[in-house]
């Protein structure tokens, strides 16, 4: 299977959403099968080329603009054994971020996008790459399949390109990549696809994460329950009706992790390694301690330790653990929480940190090799967002045995069994409604059960032993590109 990958970031290149880590992982992951992936990456002022090996120049491409075509320099590398292209353009990326600066998003995103969608496709042929699916992630990529569809597969049906199938990942559902009508002539596209049905129209805007559900071959989402939950009222973000009509192009498929990169057992900066095996997580123990130690929270095994790594607003739940931090604290459980956000919610943890000081840590930024280290000494892990985008760092905290507590209807729920309906199979803990009580009372009934440590080391263990590892993973997403090519057709002249 020849599998092109389209993303604005990957890590460690250039990282910006957890968006990133799929993306790396995932081709890895499908290389290592047999199958024959490559990336396709715009060449922003941020990309690390110290990991990319055997880099060199291989020419120029040229894409059509809304001023007539315009040239990218195409610079090739390999991250591991995988194939990188950096596309790189002195006005749309050189010097630039993937979405934006600090004043916010780009103006003209849509016609960067665009523009580098097009020298993609374009690529192909000057690449002599057949691929067989173009995998596209996210809002960024969401115009390719229009144009796959509109200028090569009904245009050009001799280009490489329009041979092959598209396959639309939503990691973000909540960020579609809107712009006002008026760029739609800008693009280059016909007033015909401004329409609500089957278009890349939604209130009024030209939707980009519209415009891949609707054009892509197959879409896909980051579990089967999710698959089924955005097609709901109220559930999808305004995409509902899409979801709906293409249901049967709809897939879910979990994201695995990189368990060479997160193992407990062979994690290095851990002062000590501990895995499922070891019935009495003996490790563990000594990592909570150091990291209590490290930290300046009271020492004590008994105590339950509660972590959130993530951003600090509203979408991450933060808001919501703010307003019940105190009480929870007050009943005997310690919390880390490490990321960076809305200063009111970080001057207000700060605030409890003070309050409540060798009970709470408040950590701004983000530190990997800390990371690794407070999710090992974790005894509950903290995941209260609404919605996510993703799977990753639920699955990595279960593989530390750090227990999770998810809003049941957040995404997770189809990850983690709750304790309280199956006491004897549960990994982790719901809470129902998305409200500060109800998180309050899903990490109460964490601490009723940590009070009985065998009951909690045999949950422990449960998380510790789940699989979600990419090489799994990647023979799901080789059935969905299957589908992919047995679908691969040229849509109908009234799209």
């Amino acid at each position: 299977m020849k599998v092109a990958f389209v993303t604005p970031e990957i890590d460690p290149l250039v990282r910006r959403t957890p968006l990133a880590e799929v993306a790396a992982a995932l081709p890895k992951a499908l290389a290592e099968s047999g199958a024959d992936a490559r990336v396709f990456l715009p060449f922003t002022q941020s990309v690390a080329l110290d990991k990319l090996t055997s880099l060199k120049a291989l020419g120029s491409v040229s894409a059509q603009d809304t001023d007539g075509r315009t040239s990218f320099q195409i610079h090739s590398g390999l991250l591991g054994a995988v194939p990188v292209y950096l596309f790189g353009h002195p006005q749309f990326f050189e010097g630039r971020q993937p979405y934006g600066g600090d004043e916010g998003p780009y103006d003209d995103n849509w016609r960067r996008y665009a523009v580098f969608a097009r020298a993609v496709l374009e690529s192909l042929a000057t690449l002599e790459f057949e691929a067989e699916v173009i995998h596209c992630f996210d809002w960024a990529t969401g115009i390719l399949p229009v144009l796959h569809e509109l200028e090569f597969v009904q245009r050009r049906p001799e280009h490489p390109a329009s041979r092959a199938g598209t396959y639309f990942q939503i990691h973000n559902i909540a960020i579609q990549g809107t712009f006002e009508r008026e760029v739609l002539p800008r693009l280059g596209l016909p007033y015909r696809v401004f329409q609500a049905v089957g278009g890349v129209e939604l209130a009024g805007k030209v939707n980009f994460l519209k415009a891949g559900a609707e054009f892509a071959t197959i879409i896909g989402t980051h579990s089967p329950g999710h698959a089924e939950r955005i097609q709901q009222l109220d559930r999808g973000y305004g995409l509902e009706d899409v979801f709906r009509r293409r249901s049967k192009e709809l897939i879910g498929i979990a994201s695995g992790i990189d368990y060479n990169t997160w193992d407990p057992a062979t994690d290095t900066v851990l002062v000590k390694g501990y895995s499922h095996k070891d019935k009495t997580l003996a490790g563990k123990v000594k990592c909570k301690a150091a990291l209590q130690t490290t930290l300046k929270l009271e020492p004590g095994a008994r105590t339950p330790l509660a972590v959130m790594l993530g951003r600090f607003d509203a979408d991450s739940g933060c808001e919501i653990l703010a307003e019940v931090l105190t009480t929870a604290l007050e009943r005997g459980v310690e919390c880390v929480l490490m990321g960076s956000g809305r200063p009111d919610i970080h001057e207000r943890l700060k605030t409890i940190q003070t309050t409540f000081f060798g009970r709470c840590r408040v950590l701004e930024g983000y530190q990997l090799s800390l990371a690794h280290q407070i999710i090992a000494a974790a005894d509950v892990l903290l995941l209260p967002a609404h919605y996510h985008p993703g799977n990753a760092l639920c699955a990595i905290g279960m593989r530390y045995g750090a227990v999770p507590l998810v809003y049941a209807g957040g995404g997770l729920e189809d990850y983690v069994l709750d304790a309280q309906k199956n006491p004897r199979n549960g990994t982790g803990f719901h809470f129902s409604s998305y409200t500060g009580e109800s998180l309050l009372d899903g990490l109460e009934n964490a601490r009723k059960l940590y009070k009985s440590q065998d009951a909690w080391r045999q949950i422990v263990l449960r998380c510790m032993k789940q699989d979600f590892s990419w090489a799994a993973t990647a023979q799901e997403y080789l059935k969905a590109y299957r589908r992919v090519t047995r679908r691969t057709k040229p849509r109908s002249e009234s799209a």
